[in-house]
């Protein structure tokens, strides 16, 4: 698994949906501006947590899908149908 070329890749897909940019949030009284909810995830040494979610190692299929995703410059297509214009 190439670490630098996945943190490298999610700068880059960060970057694509504007890290750190407000988005306007239409509210009944009107708009304020939104930051999105960032997707938080960590990297170890034998596999990846997605979330609040469960340890995935990296030998089980879904793992090795996310991660090529990401290698290949792509968000995860496992995230596609939650966060539709990336995360």
């Amino acid at each position: 698994i190439d670490f630098d070329l996945i943190l490298e890749n999610i700068k880059d897909l960060n970057s694509l949906v504007g890290e750190g940019v407000s988005q306007i949030e239409h509210t009944p009284r009107g708009a304020r501006l939104r930051r999105p909810e960032p997707f938080p995830f960590a990297l170890y040494q034998d596999g990846i947590v997605l979330g609040n979610g469960a340890f995935r190692p990296y030998q089980h299929p879904a793992t090795q899908q996310w991660l090529q995703d990401i290698m290949d410059g792509y968000f995860p297509s496992e995230l596609q149908l939650r966060y539709p214009d990336g995360v």
